[in-house]
């Protein structure tokens, strides 16, 4: 066992923690649905939840400083992992223009450039709650075995039924999180995992979606 290793299983986190965790990540994802789909209170909704798991992030790192490493706030394997997810980030650009271009959906805009600097945020935060927090807490949970293919087809399936009733994102998300599954089970980095997420998802809404966030978000206030 290598010394990343040590340092991912030696952290002691209750089944309590692991499970008021989970039941968070739970309500957030509920969330989402009463906030941005019913009330259409998107960037609320982002910025709150952001808020709250970022100070969340902060007062257990006081508590416990392994504890960032262990969740995947990590520089030491960052080369590692993005070797690992790089092809496939470049195979899905790839997808996204082929597709947009057969549909005719290909919408570029300068309003790409502040998504493709902000999404990586909001995509960090999602791996950390739905990678670390889910996949990571069921994974490690003290005297419970569950099947590594069992958390990372559960995590995929919460991921894409979070974006439903889009289609075309519930399919691309489900996909997108199989992969991450399994790569941050491997590895763990959410850096990497965030950056990817952003620039995937914002690409794919001006290239599949034809759909512009930066205006779903902001122009309301423009």
């Amino acid at each position: 066992m290598n010394q990343n290793q040590k340092q991912e299983t030696m952290i002691e986190i209750s089944n309590k923690q692991r499970f008021l965790e989970i039941t968070a990540v739970l309500i957030t994802a509920a969330g989402k649905f009463l906030f941005m789909d019913y009330l259409n209170w998107r960037f609320p909704f982002v910025a709150g939840a952001s808020l709250f798991w970022i100070c969340y992030v902060i007062y257990q790192s006081r508590r416990n400083k392994e504890i960032l490493a262990y969740w995947g706030f990590r520089k030491d394997n960052f080369k590692k992992v993005l070797s690992m997810v790089l092809p496939f980030g470049l195979f899905a650009i790839a997808a996204f223009f082929a597709v947009g271009f057969y549909q005719g959906t290909i919408n570029m805009t300068w309003h790409l450039i502040p998504i493709l600097i902000m999404y990586p945020i909001w995509g960090t935060i999602q791996q950390f709650l739905l990678i670390s927090l889910l996949a990571g807490n069921l994974q490690d949970m003290e005297g419970k075995k569950f099947n590594k293919a069992v958390i990372i087809l559960f995590a995929a399936i919460l991921f894409a039924a979070v974006h439903y009733p889009f289609w075309w994102l519930i399919g691309a998300t489900f996909v997108l999180a199989l992969f991450y599954g399994y790569v941050y089970l491997k590895a763990r980095n959410l850096y990497v995992l965030g950056l990817f997420h952003g620039w995937l998802g914002g690409l794919f809404y001006y290239t599949v979606l034809n759909q512009d966030p930066f205006m779903d978000t902001f122009g309301k206030f423009l």
